[in-house]
């Protein structure tokens, strides 16, 4: 079994998704879009873009990739974070705080390995 998109309504208003591993886990999450449309267009972005290198921001003098590319990063909590940055230098999908980086890089296979095959599921109607 694989990973899946899952699109669904976001609470104020809006249309977002995650990418799911098969274990259930959230992987990646979007921004909100205004339309089921553009959501759509950023999960083909991610399936795109998920064969992006690398960059590590969380060593001195890291090598600056061209986008699109996966930036490691810490946050304000000293968490490991990632995002995946579109051609144009959006970002189209995020993930959650991770304790060691590691998990994160962990996180960023999973997304090369699920993303590219993952069925899309629509729950916007629920």
């Amino acid at each position: 079994m694989t990973g899946k998109f899952v699109i669904a309504k976001a609470k104020n208003d809006g249309i977002y998704f995650n990418l799911v591993a098969a274990n259930g886990e959230i992987i990646a999450t979007s921004e909100v879009y205004e339309s089921k449309t553009n959501a759509q267009n950023g999960i083909e972005s991610v399936r795109t873009n998920c064969v992006a290198g690398i960059e590590d921001q969380t060593v001195d003098g890291y090598e600056t990739l061209k986008n699109p590319k996966f930036e490691i990063y810490k946050d304000k909590a000293g968490e490991f974070r990632y995002r995946l940055k579109a051609s144009n230098g959006e970002i189209i999908a995020s993930g959650e705080g991770y304790t060691t980086k590691q998990s994160v890089q962990n996180g960023i296979e999973s997304i090369k390995t699920n993303a590219p095959t993952a069925e899309i599921v629509d729950k916007t109607a629920e």
